[in-house]
């Protein structure tokens, strides 16, 4: 029986869960290494299946931690105009990011074009975008790889249709996820300025 995509996938077995955390701690230094060569984008896409929980959450967490001339958007691969579900408002809200007005975004050409990163919360939506746009693979980036607590998979699953508590999980590692994005240009401001 096919997985369902929203399903988590199942935790790897003890030595398989080893060889994740080791190749996790890899897969994070490289992506680490790789944004701080690059300069703070002006334009971070961040995307999910429906924009209607991951990506949002990503997105609002990403716009406390940047500056305001950084232009942070998200979207998805489904319809446009729907709201975020309450439970989503609700643990979004116990971290200090308001989805209560958000509607999701469906994703076009253009965001991909005008888009200096593109953050995405599974390996399925990162092929989605290179078939899209296959010039973009240096600058789509899997969030669950710079976890700095790895966990048995890379995907950042979806909460949908799933207690609050999925949702603070899922907001938790996704709030740490960012932190670590932005490190490498909050550090590398903080060594220009003399902070």
């Amino acid at each position: 029986m096919p997985m369902s995509p929203d399903a988590p996938p199942s935790p790897p077995r003890p030595a398989l869960g080893f060889l994740a955390r080791l190749l996790h701690r890899g897969r994070r230094w490289m992506t680490l290494r790789r944004l701080a060569r690059r300069p703070q984008p002006p334009s971070l896409l961040f995307l999910c299946h429906g924009n209607l929980c991951r990506s949002p959450f990503a997105a609002g967490a990403a716009r406390r931690l940047l500056p305001a001339y950084v232009d942070v958007a998200s979207a998805g691969f489904l319809a446009a105009g729907r709201r975020s579900p309450s439970d989503a408002v609700a643990a979004a809200a116990e971290l200090g990011v308001d989805l209560a007005g958000h509607r999701s975004q469906l994703i076009t050409g253009a965001h991909l074009v005008n888009t200096d990163l593109v953050v995405v919360m599974d390996r399925e939506q990162r092929r989605r975008v290179l078939a899209m746009r296959p010039g973009l693979a240096g600058r789509v980036l899997l969030l669950g790889d710079l976890d700095p607590e790895p966990g048995p998979w890379r995907d950042v699953p979806d909460p949908v249709n799933q207690p609050l508590d999925a949702f603070r999980s899922a907001y938790a590692r996704i709030d740490r996820c960012v932190r670590s994005l932005v490190s490498p240009w909050r550090e590398g401001a903080g060594r220009e300025t003399g902070v």
